[in-house]
């Protein structure tokens, strides 16, 4: 399951979507996240649906790959389905003491299941198709103009980037500890819970050591090739807003606009 993870890895390949501006990308994931909740009927999630399917076409990776990422959510997709099918109130349909399920009930479990899988997936394609210095790079250049107010722009990118790198390291860690403490008589799989969770806590311990060790290991490396950020750091490849960029801005401002129009129509 950890492996099945998508957030925070990168997927390389040379489609069009790869080739965006890190700044584009992250402007239109960001739209995307507030296109969905500004959506309150279900056939406009029909146009997040094609859109969707198009950019993940356009970037060549595999659907079965994005799907992928979904799996180690169904517990919180099932969790958030069943809160909203027998507490929201409404017109019952069936009741048994205090549970009942209402028509209100399915339709808000539907909608919220399909907008938080619509989530997970805009916001996986972001760091599957930017590598972690074009994330870092993007970042600090759309927060530059919070320079003048004293954020520590620079080092704000870089720790959100390293963070987000570092999420499928850990995953691997994590799974490595796991197999090691399987192999001594650990019961990962049981179907008890509590059982589960107590064997669980082992895992800590070594993953903390590790997380801290790795984080030594990194500032040591960066300390040793004098690693300056903040203001005045060049770099190798400057970032420059293409034609394509343009033109995907424009495509991203004609989606926003159909999102709107679907609450008035």
């Amino acid at each position: 399951m950890l492996k099945d993870i998508t957030i925070g890895q990168y997927y390389p390949s040379n489609s069009a979507i790869h080739k965006l501006d890190a700044r584009v990308k992250l402007i239109a994931t960001f739209v995307f996240m507030v296109s969905l909740f500004i959506i309150n009927k279900f056939w406009p999630y029909a146009v997040v649906l094609l859109a969707l399917i198009s950019v993940v076409k356009l970037s060549n990776i595999p659907m079965k790959y994005i799907i992928k990422g979904i799996k180690p959510l169904r517990w919180i997709i099932l969790f958030t389905f069943v809160i909203n099918v027998f507490f929201l109130p409404g017109d019952p349909i069936w009741s048994f003491g205090f549970l009942s399920i209402t028509r209100q009930g399915i339709e808000q479990a539907i909608f919220m299941a399909v907008r938080l899988v619509f989530l997970v997936v805009g916001t996986s394609i972001l760091t599957l198709t930017t590598s972690p210095i074009e994330l870092t790079d993007g970042i600090e250049r759309l927060l530059s103009p919070f320079r003048k107010v004293g954020l520590p722009v620079h080092e704000l990118a870089m720790m959100m980037t390293i963070a987000l790198r570092f999420i499928p390291t850990l995953l691997d860690e994590t799974d490595k500890i796991m197999k090691a403490q399987m192999s001594r008589g650990a019961d990962f799989e049981s179907k008890n819970l509590i059982s589960r969770a107590k064997n669980l806590v082992p895992l800590l311990v070594p993953l903390f050591v590790s997380a801290f060790r790795r984080a030594d290991e990194l500032a040591m490396a960066m300390e040793a090739r004098c690693y300056r950020g903040g203001y005045n750091r060049t770099k190798m490849k400057e970032a420059v807003i293409s034609k394509v960029d343009y033109v995907a801005s424009s495509i991203l401002a004609i989606y926003l606009v159909i999102i709107i129009a679907t609450r008035f129509i």
